[in-house]
């Protein structure tokens, strides 16, 4: 028993220890272990110093005003006899070319080949009349024939008006027929009208069926109220005879012989009304023969009126046929007219499109007239370009510098692409390349830019000539232009510049990448430190700025601060004001 007692304590006491020495080593490591699960930051001091707010950026200088050399031939390049930033003058030989024609000339006297072949081709053309050889051979001009189309021309729009006013003379007898057959049919509708016309007028016929038919109305509605009163009466009876019945099983014979009185009364009042029901409903077939009798005197007396108005109307009708003849026969006679001028404007036409026809034999693109005049035009440039070939050589037709050959020794020239681009004596040149909209913004026209390396270039200085949104990315770039200067500047050179302004010193000054901005402004989280019987704890926190100025690296600030303060510039991950961090090992 003590020996199980022993082994209990022995087990609570080492229980105790091992619980003590984990809370120890949790209490001393927790912050360690704490600070593994906070993001780690990366900071720097706030420091004074300067700061260069330039742009930087490299371009090549171009001609600021090139001049290009051209030539109108194609011509073979024998030997170049300049290379690129050669200074020459005016007349200077830049090209030796090989002696011969041009491609451009001997085309031309290809083009004068085909055109004869092609005017002695056309005489042996089968399409040809002898009147078209007499014409043309006469030396027949493109007027004379002019002035015949238009005599033809007259001929045919007369003969077009001729057929449009027989046109328009039909187009009105037709309009006469037609308003003849629509009264010729009106007569037909009215007489179908009349036909079915009850003729219910102001006739002495009709006052007396009115009156009739009034009075057998009168009749029906006294007939249907001595009804109505007759059916009241007998249901009224037999109400009484249940409720008698009732009194009667129910032993009540006072009541019983009261009922009886009362019923007694109505089948006096349904005998009365029985007679005057009779009265009524004899009334009512009175009536009835008299309202027959006046609607057949009615209707004699319409059939007799029907027949007078149809007979009157089929009689105008007639005396519409005579006048209905005569106009069909004038509007046959006005479609003939309208067939003779068509045939006769055919014929017009046809003569002017024989005309056409001859002159495009004699004048058209295949014309001997066309082609005689081909022979004259080729003959005609012939005649320019050997007036106008280039000499052996192509010489400078400035004095300035060359920057850029564009035909080698072998090569030929082209019309479309200058043999060479020359900077004229006295020109600038331009440098240009893209920048930021924020940079930009930095930037005013004028400003001079400065030459990394400057020790390299003796006298060269360049301003900025234009801001203007680049073409390439216009809503985010700007494309900054400078004019350059200086003796020792070529073109395809290749400079480096900073534009800006001056440095200038500050207070406050830190890395670019601090700066950070909400809806609330720009602003930077500095580290704040706290001890702890645990250790130093770090702590995230706001503080707003404005900044003053910036260069590539780096921004001066103006804000709440000492200017010992820690800035966090990046961090493992994202961070807020007031939380925990922890701080890089470095």
């Amino acid at each position: 028993m003590n020996e199980n007692g022993t082994k209990r304590r022995d087990w609570v006491k080492n229980a105790a220890i091992v619980f003590l020495t984990v809370m120890l080593l949790l209490t001393f490591f927790s912050q360690t272990i704490m600070n593994y699960s906070l993001p780690e930051v990366a900071t720097q001091y706030v420091q004074s110093g300067s700061i260069t707010a330039k742009i930087r950026g490299s371009g090549t200088v171009e001609s600021g005003d090139p001049y290009e050399v051209k030539v109108t031939e194609t011509r073979k390049v024998a030997s170049v006899a300049v290379r690129v930033g050669d200074e020459v003058q005016k007349g200077d030989i830049l090209y030796y070319l090989e002696d011969k024609d041009s491609e451009e000339l001997q085309a031309a006297l290809e083009n004068l080949e085909k055109a004869e072949k092609a005017y002695e081709n056309a005489l042996l053309n089968t399409n040809l009349t002898s009147s078209d050889i007499q014409e043309a051979e006469s030396g027949v001009t493109i007027e004379e024939y002019r002035n015949r189309i238009t005599v033809k021309q007259n001929a045919v729009k007369a003969a077009e008006n001729a057929v449009k006013a027989a046109e328009n003379e039909v187009t009105e007898a037709q309009k006469k027929v037609d308003e003849i057959n629509e009264r010729y049919e009106a007569f037909n509708t009215q007489i179908k009208i009349e036909d079915s016309n009850n003729y219910d007028g102001d006739s002495d016929e009709r006052h007396a069926r009115d009156r009739a038919n009034e009075e057998l109305n009168t009749s029906r509605n006294n007939l249907s109220n001595v009804q109505k009163s007759y059916d009241e009466i007998v249901g009224a009876i037999t109400e009484i005879d249940a409720k008698i019945a009732a009194a009667n099983a129910a032993g009540n014979s006072e009541e019983a012989a009261t009922l009886q009185a009362a019923k007694d009364s109505k089948i006096v009042e349904r005998d009365a009304c029985t007679i005057e029901l009779e009265n009524a409903t004899a009334d009512v077939r009175a009536k009835e023969v008299a309202a027959k009798a006046a609607q057949e005197a009615l209707d004699a007396k319409k059939a007799k009126d029907k027949e007078d108005i149809i007979n009157s109307l089929r009689r105008q009708q007639a005396e519409l046929d005579d006048e209905k003849n005569e106009a069909e026969k004038a509007l046959t006679d006005k479609k003939n007219a309208v067939t003779d001028r068509t045939k006769d404007l055919e014929d017009r036409q046809k003569e002017l499109t024989d005309l056409n026809a001859q002159i495009e034999r004699i004048f058209g693109q295949s014309g001997l007239q066309t082609l005689q005049e081909n022979i004259d035009k080729a003959q005609e440039e012939v005649d320019k370009l050997r007036e106008k070939t280039t000499g052996a050589t192509i010489t400078a037709p400035i004095s300035g510098t060359v920057t850029k050959l564009n035909v080698t020794a072998g090569n030929s020239t082209s019309a479309d692409t200058p043999v060479a681009v020359m900077q004229p004596e006295g020109k600038g040149y331009t440098l240009s390349f893209s920048v930021t909209n924020e940079q930009a913004r930095r930037l005013s026209v004028g400003d001079k830019a400065d030459l990394v390396n400057a020790w390299r270039y003796d006298d060269i200085e360049v301003t900025l000539s234009s801001i203007k949104p680049d073409n390439t990315d216009p809503g985010q770039k700007k494309l900054l232009t400078f004019d350059v200067t200086g003796s020792t500047v070529t073109a395809g050179q290749s400079l480096s510049l900073s534009v800006g302004q001056k440095s200038a010193n500050y207070d406050l000054i830190v890395p670019n990448s601090a700066i950070r901005e909400d809806n609330n402004g720009k602003f930077i989280l500095i580290v704040e430190s706290k001890s702890s019987p645990l250790g130093t704890r770090y702590t995230a926190s706001r503080v707003d700025v404005e900044v003053l100025a910036s260069d590539d690296t780096q921004s001066a600030i103006s804000a709440a601060l000492y200017g010992y303060e820690f800035v966090i510039t990046t961090s493992t991950k994202p961070v807020e004001a007031g939380k925990l961090v922890r701080l890089a090992s470095n």
